[in-house]
């Protein structure tokens, strides 16, 4: 992983259009809302658009970029996604969400398997001098991994691809001391890095996600590597 991680976050600048709540009609107005942030995890899918209740929410993701939390109605809401331009839908996916929740919804594994993977966001405010992170592994080809402190201890064990899907309680936050870390993915239970990640700056009171991206032997933007988001 470059030093340039933290860089890829200039990147996100995204076309983001209000869904529900500033639509002409009135009879949206008032209506309990879930804020949902979307994610383009899929690393050799095209860019995409994605229509949120047959609305066009976010037009020309691009891998691996993220959206700015968006209201939507609460209640039953689908989600579609299709490559820029075209409705040509690659997910079409129907989902419960419920008034005042945080959600994450990605697009995930390669473009031939693509799936949402969606999740509840926990953005409850850290302890004085911690920072909250959790860990997702959405790399397609890619082993069970450790993430640890670099020469120390295990922070996430055993995560494989999409494991948060059947096991809920793997989206949940960790609360960490605020501070710079140099964290390592391993090769679960043991200490074979494959994928240093140095620098990883924390801010106290802030809430991260991290997610394995790319594939196992990709070259260029499909390379295997680490996003990490600022949830709040």
């Amino acid at each position: 992983m470059k030093n340039t991680l933290w860089k890829t976050l200039g990147l996100m600048a995204l076309s983001v259009f209000a869904v529900s709540c500033t639509q002409e009609d009135d009879d949206d107005m008032g209506k309990a809302q879930a804020q949902v942030m979307v994610v383009h995890a899929s690393p050799d899918a095209p860019n995409v658009d994605v229509r949120i209740n047959n609305t066009i929410a976010l037009t020309n993701v691009a891998y691996p970029n993220n959206s700015s939390y968006t209201g939507v109605n609460a209640g039953t809401t689908n989600f579609k996604i299709s490559p820029t331009g075209t409705t040509t839908y690659v997910i079409d996916a129907t989902v419960p969400l419920s008034a005042n929740a945080y959600y994450s919804v990605f697009a995930i594994d390669s473009v031939s398997k693509i799936k949402p993977a969606v999740v509840t966001d926990n953005l409850t405010a850290p302890a004085t001098g911690k920072a909250h992170i959790r860990f997702f592994h959405f790399s397609p080809n890619a082993p069970a991994v450790d993430i640890a402190v670099t020469s120390g201890p295990v922070v996430f064990s055993n995560r494989t691809f999409n494991d948060q899907a059947t096991t809920a309680s793997l989206a949940n936050f960790t609360p960490l001391d605020a501070g710079t870390y140099n964290l390592e993915v391993r090769l679960a239970g043991t200490n074979t890095v494959v994928l240093p990640l140095p620098n990883v700056a924390l801010t106290a009171g802030k809430i991260y996600t991290v997610f394995a991206k790319g594939f196992v032997g990709g070259s260029g933007a499909q390379a295997l590597g680490a996003q990490v988001i600022v949830n709040k």
